[in-house]
């Protein structure tokens, strides 16, 4: 796989001073970014987010998921700690795209559910490649993570391609009103995991 690191640079943000690192994925024509935070070398676990690209929810606030504010709930459980990394993957609408997640978002206004959406557009749930992740681990020379994240899936993917995954750490925020189906089908139909004191609601 072409995975190729370009630069890194400082990025200062309300959560303090990250390192950006840029990496090119040249059999996808796309470019991803790692973000770092004190010394993240050694043996020990780093904390860390696998965080796939939502421009709706990251930049755009939408109310429709929750990723937005777990990006931002994890660049701040990182500055608490003082140490960790953030990878930034752009795998659009769980790897299908801006277009087509926006026509995925009719379907679901028309009544489908997230995963209904995808499948009707001729999609997999969910399409991410996790792969991806090897070479920018390598050359950032983690060895292990303390994962935050709700989703096994993720977890496994990791394992499978050799990836130590000392921890999986709940990573629950932003739910809303507008999101509650949206997190009922990702546990439902996807398996995330929520403790009990945050369950989706069941309407």
């Amino acid at each position: 796989m072409a995975i190729r690191f370009i630069e890194a640079s400082k990025l200062p943000t309300p959560w303090g001073m990250f390192k950006m690192y840029g990496f090119a994925d040249d059999a996808a024509d796309k470019e991803h970014v790692v973000l770092t935070m004190g010394d993240i070398s050694g043996d020990q676990p780093l904390l860390a987010r696998v965080h796939s690209e939502c421009l709706t929810g990251d930049a755009l606030f939408s109310l429709r998921c929750d990723c937005g504010p777990q990006l931002q709930a994890a660049m701040h459980k990182i500055a608490l700690e003082g140490r960790g990394a953030i990878f930034y993957l752009r795998q659009e609408g769980r790897g299908i795209g801006l277009l087509n997640k926006i026509r995925a978002y009719h379907l679901q206004d028309c009544g489908a559910d997230t995963v209904e959406a995808n499948e009707r557009l001729g999609f997999g749930a969910d399409m991410r490649d996790y792969s991806i992740l090897k070479p920018m681990l390598e050359h950032l020379q983690v060895k292990s993570l303390k994962l935050m994240t709700n989703n096994p899936r993720k977890v496994k993917a990791l394992e499978e391609m050799g990836v130590v995954v000392a921890e999986r750490i709940s990573h629950q925020t932003g739910r809303n009103p507008h999101n509650a189906r949206y997190l009922e089908t990702k546990r439902g139909k996807l398996g995330h995991l929520f403790a009990e004191h945050d369950e989706p609601d069941n309407d």
